[in-house]
């Protein structure tokens, strides 16, 4: 577990108690020695969190000086949750975690009259793309290690290539995937459906950042503006 991630759940365990929380019991939870948590929570405590309490006794934050609610508007919760719900239905396994795990972080320090009111949204991202899932991480993957790709392609007719590509991104157009790429048997920009891709593999190369074939230039080969990608 990441320090940032461990101090918030810290917090997070002392918000709302009346009573003090053992550090043994804190230990327990965050699934780290004694000497971590003391050390943790002195780190805390120099930062400004209002926390009281000493080894042996246990811990609570001061009362009257929780930690204030992050000052969402319902329109952003709601776009939140929707988000949520989307990268979990489209956007791979790792996304889909990463996501959760986000959305439980803002939950956790918003008012209980917002976050039922922003669960309550009606726009939905159904499932069934679970079988793309493990695809869509292993692309994502080679796009950030930047990897070179073997493609074994087929077009809309069937007609099937291999091809070597640098990938460069990913796209979801609502009903598909596509892989944009610097395609090395065509010498230019070429997207690539997942769906579309029998079978693929990594060559074992690392391609270098090449001016006139990056991720930009690419945008602009398709008519959109780098900086309109937020």
């Amino acid at each position: 577990m990441r320090r940032a991630d461990r101090l918030f759940l810290l917090v997070h365990a002392l918000r709302g108690r009346r009573t003090a929380l053992p550090a043994r019991r804190l230990a327990d939870t965050l699934e780290v020695s004694l000497r971590t948590v003391y050390r943790d929570v002195v780190d805390l405590q120099r930062s400004g969190v209002p926390i009281e309490g000493e080894a042996g006794v246990g811990y609570v934050l001061r009362k009257g000086a929780d930690v204030p609610p992050l000052m969402f508007n319902a329109e952003e919760l709601e776009a939140l949750v929707v988000g949520t719900r989307f990268v979990r239905a489209f956007a791979g396994k790792r996304l889909a975690a990463g996501a959760q795990a986000a959305m439980l972080k803002i939950e956790a320090v918003l008012p209980a009259e917002r976050r039922e009111r922003a669960q309550r949204s009606r726009i939905y991202a159904p499932g069934g793309w679970e079988t793309w899932n493990g695809v869509i991480d292993e692309l994502h993957e080679a796009i950030e290690r930047r990897l070179v790709l073997r493609l074994d392609y087929a077009d809309a007719e069937g007609r099937t290539s291999a091809r070597e590509v640098e990938p460069l991104c990913l796209a979801f157009w609502g009903g598909c995937w596509t892989l944009g790429t610097w395609c090395r048997l065509r010498g230019g920009f070429r997207s690539f459906r997942p769906d579309r891709v029998r079978a693929f593999a990594t060559t074992g190369e690392a391609f270098e950042a090449v001016p006139g074939r990056g991720l930009e230039d690419y945008l602009r080969a398709a008519g959109v503006e780098a900086d309109a990608i937020d």
